[in-house]
């Protein structure tokens, strides 16, 4: 079932709410893991990895003169920064993480901060640092999840993500800017630094499906073994398109 809600924002002015609830999120059961095991790796991209030009045509004195954008940043050796890897499926295991704060998104300088993250099933702050209208839009697929009108300065509206998967978030006023939310229903994720290195920890053994994902290249995806008090080491080559990814050496 779809449910719709019309709130009213702190300044008074409308602020539409979609929440999709075709998909609820997985029950998840936090606790102590004895014995676990560990997933580490390194993900590259062998691909071209492009530019888009971005050309700002409104609010220039915010949002600058052009620019090229790169799609996915890879180092020199080809490892990628910002991929996210995760477990999927899994029901009981570590706790969450304690949050330093409540994840948010910025509007800054016609430009979404942090432009890609990942959060846990619920709360988003949307956030508004620039001193003109920004209309906030988040989608899970293409259908709405929210669309915020932020005319003010300061301006910070929750939301919520009430299911896993990637939500999408673009301006409507400023149409170059495009941002990426992974939401997860389970502490078991990874995003990868400039080394294109990751590490997820206190895994219950097992047998997993491991997904490494990319707004360029969507989702990779394979199987990975886990023994207790072992490592596993991957080795993930990311695809444009591709169902599955390839390399893993499994426990060692």
């Amino acid at each position: 079932m779809t449910s719709l809600a019309i709130k009213k924002s702190p300044i008074g002015l409308s602020v539409m709410v979609i929440a999709a609830m075709t998909t609820p999120a997985y029950a998840y059961d936090a606790g102590t893991v004895t014995g676990g095991g560990s997933i580490t790796g390194k993900v590259v991209f062998n691909g071209t990895p492009g530019t888009r030009k971005v050309i700002p045509t409104k609010d220039i004195e915010v949002c600058g003169g052009p620019y090229e954008e790169t799609l996915i940043q890879v180092g020199p050796d080809k490892s990628v920064q910002n991929a996210v890897v995760y477990l999927t499926d899994i029901a009981k295991g570590k706790a969450w993480p304690t949050e330093a704060k409540k994840p948010e998104i910025n509007n800054n300088k016609c430009k979404f901060e942090p432009n890609i993250q990942v959060i846990r099933v619920g709360g988003l702050d949307v956030v508004n640092s620039d001193p003109m209208l920004h209309n906030t839009h988040g989608y899970y697929g293409k259908r709405t999840v929210f669309n915020l009108a932020l005319p003010n300065q300061g301006q910070r509206i929750p939301v919520e993500l009430p299911r896993p998967g990637e939500v999408r978030i673009d301006c409507d006023a400023h149409g170059w800017m495009e941002g990426w939310v992974y939401v997860v229903d389970n502490p078991y994720y990874a995003v990868t630094g400039a080394d294109g290195k990751f590490t997820i920890s206190d895994v219950p053994a097992g047998t997993y499906k491991l997904v490494a994902y990319q707004p360029l290249t969507g989702p990779n995806e394979q199987t990975v073994p886990v023994a207790a008090g072992k490592s596993s080491d991957l080795n993930i080559e990311l695809k444009k398109g591709a169902s599955s990814a390839q390399g893993g050496s499994g426990a060692r």
